[in-house]
């Protein structure tokens, strides 16, 4: 787990915590999120009614993705998703276990089918290819039950690396809410590098260059780490 996850007490709220997804999803090569760990500071949290997800990730792992929805959908909390920059890929399907899915006004949510590596012969990568398709249609049925759209749409959503931007989200289902970008200066943390080779994204926006609203949700992430007294969650 790195920087950018934290899990804490919500300042000024009773039983509520906020959740910070700011990195990549899944463990390996990707060196982020693990569906382990989540689940451990999710249980640690104990009894919150409340519980503030806030996204900037490019996304990563699909199974460790799709574990941290599942969790988020069972815990018995109100949970509000902020898509504080980006939600793509993976990290997309994250922000739909919200209740209520808020994206900034500079914010990106991006839906691709699932993509991985294999080697081996024509069989093998036949049935890799039939593996990819059982995990978009997985993928594609946490889409259509939150946006309500037919999955036929949903899927050439999928297949054509869509961005929606935060006026598209909230016409095409995906958020509920725009809220106002957060207006704060980044403190010394460094912003990292948009690759989309290395995420393999084929029509990523020409805004990313610049990063929309990365500098917004990395000062809030800074700011978080110098105003909160840090605490220690046990279960009750």
């Amino acid at each position: 787990m790195g920087q950018g996850f934290k899990v804490r007490a919500k300042a000024g709220a009773k039983n509520a915590a906020e959740i910070l997804i700011y990195e990549d999803v899944g463990d390996g090569w990707f060196g982020g999120v693990t569906a382990k760990g989540f689940a451990e500071q999710l249980r640690d949290l104990g009894d919150v009614s409340q519980i503030d997800v806030r996204i900037n990730s490019y996304g990563g792992e699909v199974f460790a993705g799709l574990a941290i929805y599942n969790q988020l959908q069972s815990h018995k909390a109100s949970i509000t998703a902020y898509v504080d920059g980006i939600a793509a890929s993976i990290a997309s399907v994250i922000a739909m276990a919200g209740d209520e899915i808020h994206i900034a006004e500079a914010g990106f949510l991006m839906v691709h089918d699932a993509w991985g590596v294999t080697i081996g012969n024509a069989a093998d990568v036949r049935e890799f290819a039939d593996r990819l398709d059982a995990i978009s249609g997985a993928i594609a049925d946490v889409y259509v039950a939150r946006t309500g759209k037919t999955l036929a749409q949903v899927r050439e959503w999928m297949a054509g690396e869509t961005w929606f931007n935060s006026s598209d989200s909230i016409k095409n289902g995906f958020a509920t809410k725009i809220v106002e970008n957060q207006k704060m200066a980044a403190s010394g943390v460094k912003r990292p590098t948009f690759d989309a080779a290395r995420y393999r994204f084929r029509k990523a926006p020409s805004a990313l260059a610049a990063r929309p609203n990365y500098d917004a949700a990395a000062a809030r992430m800074a700011a978080q780490r110098a105003g909160y007294v840090s605490k220690s969650f046990k279960r009750a």
